[in-house]
């Protein structure tokens, strides 16, 4: 009788959970790409919030320990990319029990933006380990009638 050994990840039922409602609810306010590069895979993925406003939309990013100098942030063919990294720290403890909770390394994430953003007036903000992306929403051009000119 042969014993295999499994790997338990306490989150893989979350993270199969938000890939099912992915599928089914594909139209999302901002969509994070599916399309995948060796440089887009990290360690971690920060949990993030995303918020339309009457004037923005927004995107609130955990990232304890992440030093500012450590993020990245791009905006590239409609696309809201943000990558960073968290240092691993080692303690050693000689007695009692010792465990690491937190992930550590690099993350990458990226958002497709809506058509109604203003990619030139993005700001971002970072405060006690929360990173703020605001994207305001371009001005709406009012419907006008159009005089047709007889010749």
């Amino acid at each position: 009788m042969t014993m295999n050994a499994i790997r338990y990840n306490p989150w893989s039922l979350m993270d199969r959970l938000h890939r099912d409602a992915d599928r089914f609810f594909p139209a999302r306010l901002l969509a994070e790409h599916e399309d995948h590069t060796p440089r887009e895979i990290g360690n971690w993925q920060p949990a993030v919030d995303i918020k339309e406003e009457e004037n923005r939309f927004l995107i609130r990013a955990d990232v304890p320990g992440v030093a500012a100098a450590d993020l990245e942030i791009t905006m590239n063919d409609g696309a809201l990319s943000i990558h960073g990294h968290r240092e691993t720290t080692t303690e050693e403890e000689r007695e009692g029990w010792h465990r690491t909770e937190r992930l550590s390394g690099q993350f990458y994430r990226r958002f497709s933006l809506p058509e109604a953003a203003d990619a030139e007036s993005i700001e971002a903000d970072y405060k006690d380990g929360v990173l703020e992306i605001s994207i305001p929403k371009q001005a709406k051009s009012l419907p006008r009638r159009i005089q047709v000119n007889a010749s």
